[in-house]
């Protein structure tokens, strides 16, 4: 549905993500924004008189857009001279992106010739439809975008996101423990990691998450955890994924309370330049006796997952994901992320691109899975002893 010549976007294709700063407050990230319908209306110069007349017609019939199902982002190329006006339009469904550069424009092939650029729930462009459309610009798109269905039929098969759930790897002796571990000690705002200028830091922001975090160093407690993902979980991760892990970042008790609306934001675990070595992240819920808190993936619909007492969870760390709001009592989870060693080798370089206040991976044993074999990056680990299951005994 392009006309000839349309530029850089080829119709069926994912289309390049790009950040940038919203008209008057926030910023955008395309990859956030994916699980929708998004509608990219590259609008240019707001000194364009054109540029007005266009927009009001997209966004005529108002209902159309719902943060949900169908988002609407316009972008423009200079600082709009009343940015009140663009403002006051802006709804949950409904912002505006400051190209000033005109970077994006061009990426998308409208630098030359404003158009409208409607993308899929997986961020591939479906519709491409410049100004100059012989059948009207406005019009067509609100034909396509009355035509598409819901999230959930985008595909025109109910979709099923690539997670691996693997029933009965902590005992629940050790849930047990690691929950009045968590209350006897208490956890911190973890916050969540966000680049500035190509530094990641960790910032703390309760509209995008809430949840406390407890940090596991005592030796011991650690290799409780460590022995039973090596003997109960690592074997289906490498039979189902293809992938042989061979250290875990991070050794955390997480827990969501719905008191104070504990919850997450739909974001991706490896997008920051400080977390680029992470593979698989891995959720073993602790405790069941809580509402709400599920894993929904928006790429793939609205499903909810969710990992049984003991049981984990596995997914990629690229897969756009959300922790739904904790609706009632506490949920209790081992958190963590899966890698293997040329992941740590990239992990360590990264330190270069952490702010200084925070941790820096020193590589070393620390992370390890198979601490006895000290792995070379070609060597591929064997399952531990049987006598690995000794320390589960004495910490459950």
């Amino acid at each position: 549905m392009a006309d000839t010549g349309s530029g850089a976007i080829t119709l069926g294709d994912p289309v390049p993500w790009f950040s940038a700063p919203l008209v008057g407050d926030g910023a955008f990230n395309l990859q956030v924004a994916a699980g929708r319908w998004v509608v990219l209306s590259f609008l240019g110069s707001p000194e364009n008189p054109k540029a007005k007349d266009e927009l009001a017609q997209l966004l005529h019939d108002a209902k159309l857009f719902h943060e949900d199902r169908i988002v609407f982002y316009g972008v423009l190329t200079k600082p709009p001279s009343d940015p009140a006006y663009y403002i006051g339009l802006s709804t949950f469904a409904i912002s505006f992106i400051a190209d000033y550069d005109g970077a994006i424009s061009a990426a998308f092939g409208a630098r030359e010739t404003p158009r409208t650029i409607v993308l899929d729930p997986m961020l591939r462009a479906i519709a491409d439809i410049p100004w100059d459309f012989s059948a009207g610009h406005a019009r067509t798109i609100r034909q396509v975008l009355t035509g598409l269905p819901s999230v959930d039929d985008s595909a025109g098969v109910p979709l099923t996101a690539p997670v691996l759930i693997v029933p009965r790897v902590f005992d629940f002796s050790l849930c047990d423990f690691l929950v009045q571990f968590y209350d006897k000690f208490g956890g911190a705002d973890s916050g969540f990691l966000l680049d500035k200028d190509g530094r990641t830091a960790t910032v703390v922001d309760y509209r995008l998450k809430r949840r406390n975090d407890l940090t596991i160093v005592h030796p011991q407690v650690r290799e409780a955890i460590r022995s039973q993902v090596v003997r109960r979980l690592l074997p289906a991760i490498d039979r189902f994924f293809q992938f042989q892990a061979t250290r875990m970042d991070r050794y955390i008790v997480a827990c969501y309370d719905s008191a104070i609306g504990g919850h997450f934001y739909r974001h991706r675990d490896n997008v920051n330049a400080g977390a680029r070595h992470r593979r698989f992240a891995l959720t073993i819920n602790l405790n069941g006796d809580y509402d709400g808190c599920d894993l929904t993936f928006p790429e793939f619909g609205r499903r909810t997952y969710r990992a049984p007492h003991g049981g984990a969870i596995v997914f990629s760390c690229g897969a756009l994901h959300q922790v739904t709001p904790a609706t009632r009592g506490k949920r209790y989870a081992f958190l963590a992320f899966l890698y293997g060693e040329a992941d740590a080798a990239l992990r360590k370089l990264n330190n270069a691109n952490i702010v200084q206040h925070e941790f820096r991976y020193s590589g070393g044993d620390s992370d390890r899975l198979f601490p006895d074999l000290a792995c070379k990056p070609e060597e591929t680990p064997s399952p531990p002893s049987q006598a690995d299951s000794e320390p589960v005994r004495r910490a459950g």
